[in-house]
């Protein structure tokens, strides 16, 4: 119980640190907040804690890496510009991408103050890989269903996996990989059944209904049941990988485990509603 009051008092306080960092209050009136996920800050802070690295260390390792991931997770927030599109859009658009360069300076002033250039130089290649995947996602230019998922999951999970092999922790990244990945085609799969579109599911169509008018928007109860069916095996796939790679990392906190069953119990409900409508 002592453990888990100090784990959660660590988390607490990172994300206390994040909030500080990312409060600009200028930006903040302009664009939406930034986005703090807290599955990934445990998943870092567990990482940590395993490594028994220092306290302030690990809270500087920690603070930086979401502020990168952040960071590129806003950009993402910037859409191509439309025709007839009004002034006060075009501003919001051009602080949103001030923002992510606003939050990539405070990561890096960060690691100088740490004095790890190991750690930089591996971040950095990972923000390199991370907009490499991103313009397969983006522009739909994976050829094979794996190659488009395989890309999903490296945007999801890179940063992260840089700082395990930072720490030489290549079963944290087995464990944390698929389930950043599962989160994330649990987000999709929502999108897509609530409205018929999702990035992911948007680049999956061109895979797999090659014949289809890609433009198009309108899928059959068949068209949707098929995509639908993919995503579910490629997320069962991953459930399996996380609970091999669990069992091999000693002393996982509860807070994890909690945490995995309620991504475990959103996956049953999911396909529970896919099931029934189908």
């Amino acid at each position: 119980m002592i453990y888990l009051l100090d784990l959660q008092n660590k988390l607490d306080g990172t994300r206390e640190v994040l909030l500080e960092k990312l409060s600009h209050p200028y930006l903040l009136e302009h664009v939406e907040s930034p986005f703090i996920d807290d599955d990934r800050l445990l998943l870092l802070t567990s990482l940590m804690e395993q490594q028994e690295v220092n306290q302030e260390r690990a809270k500087n390792y920690t603070v930086t890496t979401m502020l990168l991931q952040i960071a590129l997770d806003t950009h993402e927030q910037v859409h191509n510009s439309q025709s007839g599109e009004e002034d006060e859009s075009h501003k919001r658009r051009q602080l949103t991408v001030l923002a992510g360069i606003y939050f990539s300076g405070l990561y890096y002033k960060l690691l100088a103050d740490v004095d790890d250039i190991e750690m930089i130089k591996l971040l950095a290649s990972g923000v390199k890989e991370v907009n490499e995947q991103k313009i397969l996602l983006y522009q739909k230019e994976a050829e094979a269903i794996d190659k488009l998922m395989d890309s999903v999951k490296l945007i999801e999970s890179t940063l992260l996996g840089k700082v395990a092999d930072h720490f030489n922790a290549a079963e944290w990244f087995e464990f944390a990989s698929n389930w950043l990945f599962v989160k994330r085609m649990l987000s999709e799969e929502t999108s897509f059944m609530k409205s018929g579109s999702s990035l992911v599911f948007n680049a999956l169509k061109k895979i797999a209904l090659p014949k289809m008018d890609q433009n198009s928007t309108e899928l059959s109860s068949e068209q949707q049941k098929y995509l639908l069916s993919i995503c579910t095996r490629y997320i069962e796939f991953s459930m399996t990988k996380i609970d091999a790679a669990f069992k091999k990392l000693p002393g996982m906190n509860s807070l994890l485990m909690e945490r995995l069953d309620l991504i475990a119990g959103q996956h049953q409900t999911m396909s529970k509603k896919f099931a029934e409508e189908g």
